[in-house]
């Protein structure tokens, strides 16, 4: 008898394949904060939600951008446009083509921290995680292992790919982004920095532009979203990553197997880089940025020569 097949819920071998099939992911919608159990289980969900709300003040030490985990993961991770952290815990272990391996959820968790948040990989093994994972796994609770619910597996693709303009971005970031972002780009207080030393690094998925205009088409400017056309997504998007930011060690090895999306900005295995920023910010920490491709235990050269 296999458990867990399905969140929060024991089932045999056979029923994933029937749960999957019978899930309605438009009915779906995750549990309430108000329906966080008074246990201690419960305690670990709170405090995982309290670290995606508070991460640079909870977690100097990982988060050392001005971003939380909320900057992108809107609604706390609920909200569909907006890189929804629902359902997560369903669709790990899963193959990473940036990674080029199978990762568990927490090795996910830990690429936000090293290139969105441009900080440091938490401790596998820690409280912390935990916390974060238990959040994770409640807020995807019904959801059967490898289904989808809407916005999963990161942000909308855009329906139209378009060149941004970073002259015409200008233009749209200083008439409807900088109340918020400032002048500089440098954010204030939850406002997160969107370039510079305290900004996300090249190496996340917001450095793309086309990803970076998802985000900004469906949730900017807060006061109007979804009020800016494609096109002025697409450019104040390339504007924004035109700047400086911080480097994402490593990053050369990324999709090691080629395949690498268009846009990204940085050279990897046969594709050259989209439209770099102008600087890269070095990282204070480079090994605390890396998160390593899972490995083989008791790996001998005798072994590796015959994989």
């Amino acid at each position: 008898m296999a458990v867990c097949l399905v969140v929060g819920i024991g089932c045999s071998r056979s029923a994933p394949a029937k749960a999957h099939q019978s899930f309605d992911a438009a009915a779906w919608a995750p549990p309430s904060e108000a329906e966080i159990p008074n246990d201690s289980l419960g305690a670990s969900i709170r405090r995982g939600l309290a670290l995606l709300r508070f991460t640079p003040e909870s977690l100097p030490t990982y988060a050392t951008s001005s971003l939380r985990c909320t900057s992108c993961h809107e609604l706390d991770g609920r909200k569909a446009t907006a890189a929804p952290l629902t359902g997560a815990h369903a669709r790990f272990p899963k193959y990473l083509t940036r990674s080029g391996a199978v990762i568990a959820l927490a090795d996910r968790v830990n690429y936000c921290f090293t290139r969105s948040l441009a900080g440091n990989a938490i401790p596998s093994d820690s409280r912390e995680m935990e916390d974060i994972l238990a959040y994770l796994a409640f807020i995807s609770k019904g959801v059967p292992i490898g289904a989808k619910v809407m916005g999963a597996d990161g942000l909308l693709a855009m329906k139209d790919t378009l060149a941004g303009d970073t002259a015409r971005g200008r233009v749209v970031f200083e008439t409807s982004c900088i109340v918020c972002h400032q002048k500089d780009g440098a954010g204030s207080g939850a406002i997160p920095a969107l370039w510079g030393a305290k900004s996300y690094s090249i190496g996340a998925s917001m450095a793309r532009v086309e990803r970076a205009a998802s985000f900004i088409s469906h949730n900017m400017p807060q006061t109007a979203p979804g009020s800016l056309t494609t096109q002025q997504a697409f450019d104040v998007a390339a504007f924004i990553n035109s700047h400086e930011r911080p480097d994402s060690p490593g990053k050369d090895g990324d999709w090691p197997l080629g395949g690498a999306p268009r846009d990204v900005p940085y050279a990897t295995k046969g594709h050259a880089a989209f439209n770099p920023p102008a600087r890269l910010v070095p990282r204070g920490n480079p090994q605390g940025a890396l998160v390593p491709a899972p490995t083989r235990i008791g790996r001998t050269a005798r072994g590796a020569a015959h994989d």
